[in-house]
C-alpha cells in the first residue's frame, strides 16, 4: 500500500471524491446562465435548439431538427441526440430551461472522473490515478463539462465503459458484459470520435492470460455496437440529410486530406495539446512523463500512449480542418495526457527525500494554471447577452410562426433566442436583391440585422418594426 492510500483516509484533501464534489460546486457558478459565453455559444445552442424541438414539434429521437433551415422542416443527421433528449426529458419535468443542459453534462462528467481514477487505481496504483483525476479535473475538461455540447459527456461514457470493460475480462461476470455494452453504445452514438480509445481493449484481447471465451463474447458484444452505430451514423444521417435536404452535420475529410491540413497547420495543431488539453506546466510534465514512460516501459504507460496516440492520429486525420480550429476535438485524448503528466510528477525524485513532496506544489501549479485560464467561461459579456430577449422583440412585430433572416453569418446563436424559423447568412448575401426575393418567395416576413454581436450593422430600405442599440427588425412588405 502507497503513502497516499495509507493516509487518504485521515486526510480529506487526498480524497478524490472531495476534489470532484469540490469541483462541482465550483462549477454549480452561474449554471443557470443561457449558452452564451463567447466560447462555443454556437455549438451549444444546436444542441438546445434539437432539445426545445422534440419538447415543442416532434419528439421522435431519430428525427432531430434544427431551426435554421428556412421554411422546410429542419430534420437533420447529426450525433445521435442522447444528450438532447435527455434536456427534452428533464424539460418535461420541470418546464424548458436554457440551462439544464450544463448540469447533465457536468454530473455525467463527474462520474466520468470518478471513473477514469477508478480506472487507473486499477490498472496502476491510488497515486497515480489521485494525480491523474486531479489533473484532467483542471484541463480542458474543467470548462467543457459545463458546457451544452456532447464532447466530456460522451467520453464520459468511454470511460466508464473501459472500467467495466476491463472488470469483464477479469472476472467474466454478465453484468460487466451488459455495462461495458450500455455505456460504449451511449458514448460512441453521443459523439463518433470518442470511439476510437476502444482500441486500448487491444491489450487484453492480445494478453493469453484472459479466458479465450470472455475474448469471443466481448467481441460479439462490441461487433453489436459498431453495428448500431455505424446504422445511425453511415446509413440514417445520409438518409435524413437526403430526405430532407438539409445537412449540418459535419462528418470530416478524408484521411489523406486530414493529413495534409495537418502538416500545413501543424503548429495550430500542436497547440490543441499544449495550449487546449493542458496548459504550459501541465505539458510540461507531459513531456517529462513521456521521457520517463520511455527509459521505464516496465510501468506499461509508454505501451498505453503508443497505442492510444496512433488511434487519436485517425481522429485527428479525418478531423481535418476542425481539429486544428476547434479545440474540443482534443477533449478525447486529454485523459491519457492527464495521466502521463501526473506519471511525469511522480517519477520525479529528489537525492533529499523531504524534497518530494513538491510533487504536491507541482500539482497545485497545474490546477491553478488549468482553472483559472477559463475565468471567461463562467460569464457572459453585457453585448452577447442582449440577444437573450430577441424574441420578446419579435413578439412585438409578428407570432411566432414567421419566417425570419438574421445577418449572423453561419452562426445560429440568434436563431436560437429568436425562437423561430428561418436563416441565418452573411450581410453579403442580404444585401443581394436577388437572394431576399427567393426568401420572399418562401415566405420570409422579418430580417433582424444585428449591430454589435453575432454580426455588423448593415441598413436596409424597409420598414423598421423595432430598433435599439443592439438589434434592428425589420419588416418585409
Amino acid at each position: 500500500m502507497n503513502y497516499l492510500s495509507q493516509i487518504k483516509k485521515k486526510n480529506t484533501f487526498l480524497n478524490i471524491k472531495f476534489w470532484i464534489i469540490a469541483f462541482f460546486i465550483l462549477r454549480l457558478f452561474h449554471i443557470t446562465n443561457p449558452p452564451l459565453e463567447v466560447s462555443h455559444n454556437w455549438r451549444q445552442t444546436t444542441v438546445t435548439m434539437v432539445a426545445r424541438n422534440f419538447e415543442e414539434v416532434n419528439n421522435n429521437i431519430f428525427y432531430p431538427r434544427l431551426d435554421i433551415d428556412g421554411d422546410k422542416a429542419g430534420v437533420t443527421g447529426m450525433e445521435f441526440p442522447v444528450f438532447n433528449y435527455l434536456i427534452y426529458l428533464m424539460s418535461l419535468l420541470f418546464g424548458y430551461e436554457h440551462w439544464y443542459g450544463r448540469l447533465i453534462n457536468l454530473i455525467v462528467s463527474s462520474f466520468g472522473i470518478y471513473f477514469f481514477y477508478k480506472l487507473i487505481r486499477k490498472h496502476f496504483n491510488g497515486e497515480l490515478a489521485f494525480f491523474s483525476a486531479i489533473i484532467l479535473l483542471c484541463s480542458i475538461w474543467f470548462p467543457f463539462s459545463r458546457k451544452i455540447m456532447p464532447d466530456t459527456f460522451s467520453f464520459s461514457f468511454m470511460i466508464m465503459c473501459m472500467y467495466y470493460g476491463s472488470n469483464y475480462f477479469d472476472n467474466g461476470r454478465f453484468k460487466n458484459l451488459m455495462l461495458y455494452f450500455v455505456f460504449c453504445a451511449l458514448g460512441v452514438l453521443s459523439k463518433l470520435p470518442s470511439g476510437y480509445i476502444l482500441i486500448i481493449f487491444s491489450f487484453f484481447l492480445l494478453d493469453k492470460n484472459y479466458a479465450f471465451d470472455r475474448k469471443i463474447i466481448f467481441c460479439a458484444a462490441s461487433a453489436i455496437i459498431i453495428s448500431i452505430v455505424g446504422i445511425w451514423y453511415f446509413y440514417w444521417v445520409p438518409r435524413l440529410n437526403s430526405v430532407f435536404s438539409f445537412q449540418h452535420f459535419y462528418m470530416g475529410s478524408t484521411i489523406y486530406n486530414g493529413y495534409v491540413e495537418f502538416k500545413n497547420n501543424l503548429f495550430d495543431t500542436i497547440a490543441k495539446f499544449f495550449d487546449s488539453a493542458l496548459k504550459y506546466i501541465g505539458f510540461i510534465f507531459f513531456i517529462i512523463g513521456l521521457y520517463k514512460a520511455y527509459k521505464l516501459k516496465s510501468d506499461q504507460v509508454f505501451y498505453v500512449f503508443i497505442v492510444v496516440f496512433f488511434g487519436f492520429l485517425i481522429v485527428m486525420f479525418k478531423a481535418g480542418f476542425a481539429f486544428h480550429h476547434h479545440n474540443y476535438y482534443i477533449i478525447p485524448f486529454a485523459p491519457l495526457m492527464a495521466l502521463v503528466s501526473a506519471y511525469g510528477i511522480l517519477k520525479i525524485k529528489f537525492q533529499n527525500s523531504k524534497y518530494n513532496q513538491l510533487k504536491y506544489v507541482f500539482l497545485i501549479a497545474i490546477s491553478l494554471e488549468g482553472t483559472l485560464n477559463y475565468n471567461d467561461d463562467f460569464f457572459i459579456k453585457d453585448d452577447d447577452y442582449r440577444i437573450f430577449f430577441l424574441e420578446k422583440d419579435l413578439d412585438k412585430c409578428g407570432n411566432k410562426k414567421d419566417l425570419i433572416l438574421i445577418n449572423s453569418g453561419n452562426k445560429p446563436t440568434p436563431m436560437y433566442y429568436a425562437h423561430r424559423k428561418g436563416w441565418v447568412t452573411f450581410n453579403d448575401s442580404i444585401k443581394n436583391p436577388v437572394y431576399l426575393s427567393k426568401l420572399k418567395r418562401k415566405g420570409l416576413k422579418f430580417i433582424v440585422i444585428l449591430k454589435k454581436s453575432f454580426g455588423d450593422e448593415i441598413k436596409l430600405d424597409y420598414p423598421i418594426c423595432y430598433s435599439n442599440a443592439y438589434y434592428t427588425i425589420y419588416e418585409l412588405k
